[in-house]
């Protein structure tokens, strides 16, 4: 598996820019065929760091409730299962969770109803403190800047280098530092899966 290189990273600033553009241009853009960049492409989908081509919507030309920055004080233990329960709520468009048990949620909101919308949720009592801003501009601006990849062997924590390999297993993939933890990690779960 190789790290990132120069023209990766071009291929993902354009992508960026418009998920859209034609392998064509993108070919044009960082001296490449069309093929060559459909070919890193589907290998940094493989590996997951393209995800999806998804859509940016301009919220301020649509009528779909109040925008708002919901900052949430809670239990540490909790953050992660909080998180991904309010990242599931359609209204619910960003969900960041910091080191010290903090939740910031940026949702749009039906008048003034907060509560309401977490409610929907979490347990409210669970909450140590609340605060809500309203936005009146926002602009998200994802980058790449220099960044290599930084995979780590689900198998032992290592780091996966060049070395490592990458499994598909029920349509989530995997990435391993080497050739024995990929086989000690499809065994195990070959032999759960028996089990089941």
């Amino acid at each position: 598996m190789r790290d990132l290189d120069e023209t990766d990273r071009q291929i993902i600033r354009l992508l960026l820019e418009d998920a859209r553009r034609p392998y064509s241009d993108l070919a044009d853009r960082v001296g490449l065929s069309a093929p060559a960049v459909s070919d890193r492409v589907d290998r940094l989908r493989e590996i997951g760091v393209i995800r999806s081509f998804t859509l940016d919507l301009d919220r301020s030309l649509l009528d779909g409730g109040t925008p708002v920055l919901v900052d949430l004080d809670v239990p540490v233990a909790r953050a992660g299962e909080m998180r991904n329960a309010l990242a599931e709520l359609d209204r619910v468009e960003h969900v960041f969770q910091t080191a010290d048990g903090r939740l910031l949620v940026r949702a749009l909101v039906d008048g003034d109803d907060v509560t309401g919308l977490l409610a929907d949720a979490i347990d409210l009592d669970e909450i140590r403190r609340v605060d809500v801003d309203l936005l009146v501009e926002e602009r998200w601006t994802p980058t790449i800047g220099d960044a290599g990849l930084a995979l780590t062997c689900v198998e032992c924590g290592n780091t996966v280098t060049s070395e490592g390999e990458s499994l598909l297993i029920d349509d989530e993939r995997y990435h391993f530092c080497c050739g024995s933890c990929s086989s000690n990690f499809e065994e195990r779960f070959d032999r759960i899966q028996r089990n089941a």
